[in-house]
């Protein structure tokens, strides 16, 4: 007799999602992964894990896909799901073609398309700093000539801080995009805007956000990823004025960019010009760099976990419901380290609850009742961190695993 499990395939081409595929092995599933060749061996839950199936990097959609129809055709597959940014239209393609539920590829380019994202915003009237796609050279100098600079150039396609540059002169432009050649209409370009960068973590189910926690960073993402320096992010303060503000502005975006059921990491500027709040980029995805272990530590939601949750209640057909929620303040210290395995026993305050083991990483998220003493503790350790373990690495023009 065949496996009588609702079948769920997991397509990462990154090692990441362990506790959503235990999770969905958890609940009755019957979880498959399809990855790339060199990471068949990595630390993938073996236990959670029916089958794992393995392609040459660095494919396209339309070469994929050709993959994942090879093995439906012994295996009923009731949901695709991406666990990584880079392969959300991977699975919209998989889901269009073979007409499965979940977001095909015009919904997904809400969350994962940087020009789509903002016009969706805009359109729903989210503040969003000016920008144009550079498609149209006219219409991209109405932008440079009628706006002050600097401006940043970004990839459409890209995640995190990627692949972007700045832009300090409108003439600088042009030679910029001369070299891109054909490549360059995925890109936009956008009006710098000095301010602090904050960042909201989502669950959304049957278009009403149920959930919405409110984050800030230390230094921008950007700013660490191509200057250096140390990565912190935390909690803020849930009944302050700027959660409150931020959670308006989230719900609105994801409204307006048309979420149905699922996880967002939606990043947000609060601009030093005028203090307003404006949208940046979101994704259908859980936050990278532990930022789903701050928020399990503070609010007891594990965005992973919930977002298992969420695809098989909707496999079923039945209603996906939060887990009792906490409200304690956490937040995380990391960065690149010069030692192989960084001491981390000097960083010993009772809020620490978790060290990273990584290789030339040194890492850390501490808890507490008290959102300040978080912030206190975030500058602290930051310090320390630059002083102790940091090490400098030149920001990756195209994703590294």
């Amino acid at each position: 007799m065949g496996d009588e499990r609702p079948a769920l395939l997991c397509i990462s081409t990154y090692e990441k999602g362990q506790a959503f595929l235990r999770e969905a092995a958890r609940l009755g599933c019957r979880v498959e992964l399809l990855t790339v060749d060199k990471l068949r061996g990595a630390d993938w839950p073996w236990e959670a894990l029916a089958d794992i199936h393995t392609m040459p990097e660095d494919l396209t959609a339309q070469q994929v896909l050709p993959h994942v129809s090879r093995l439906f055709k012994h295996k009923n597959f009731l949901r695709v799901v991406a666990l990584d940014e880079f392969d959300l239209e991977t699975a919209a393609l998989v889901r269009e073609h073979l007409r499965l539920a979940g977001m095909g590829e015009t919904r997904t380019r809400y969350f994962r398309d940087k020009l789509a994202m903002r016009g969706g915003a805009r359109n729903g009237g989210v503040a969003v700093p000016d920008f144009c796609g550079v498609a149209n050279h006219d219409v991209l100098w109405q932008l440079l000539s009628s706006t002050e600079g600097p401006w940043l150039l970004k990839p459409r396609w890209s995640a995190s801080a990627i692949g972007i540059q700045k832009i300090e002169k409108p003439d600088d432009v042009w030679p910029l995009l001369e070299k891109l050649g054909d490549e360059a209409s995925n890109h936009l370009v956008e009006r710098f805007v000095p301010g602090e960068i904050y960042h909201v973590e989502g669950i959304t189910w049957e278009g009403k956000v149920l959930w919405a926690g409110a984050h800030k960073y230390g230094a921008p993402p950007m700013q660490t990823m191509h200057q250096g320096g140390v990565f912190t992010t935390r909690t803020l303060e849930r009944e302050g004025k700027e959660a409150r503000e931020l959670r308006a502005i989230h719900e609105k975006t994801l409204k307006a960019l048309g979420m149905t059921s699922g996880v967002t990491h939606s990043e947000f500027i609060r601009a030093n010009a005028d203090g307003q709040f404006y949208f940046l980029e979101t994704a259908a995805r859980v936050g990278g760099a532990f930022i789903a272990e701050v928020a399990e530590f503070a609010s007891g939601v594990n965005p992973w976990v919930e977002w298992a949750r969420i695809e098989v209640a909707s496999m079923r057909g039945k209603k996906y419901h939060l887990p009792e929620l906490r409200e304690e303040y956490a937040g995380s210290v990391i960065c690149l380290a010069r030692q192989e395995e960084p001491e981390l026993s000097g960083y010993n305050a009772p809020e620490v609850v978790y060290r990273l083991k990584k290789h030339h990483h040194a890492g850390l998220i501490v808890k507490s009742d008290s959102a300040e003493r978080v912030r206190e503790l975030l500058e602290e350790y930051g310090e320390g961190f630059l002083r102790d373990f940091y090490a400098r690495m030149d920001a990756p023009d195209k994703p590294r695993d």
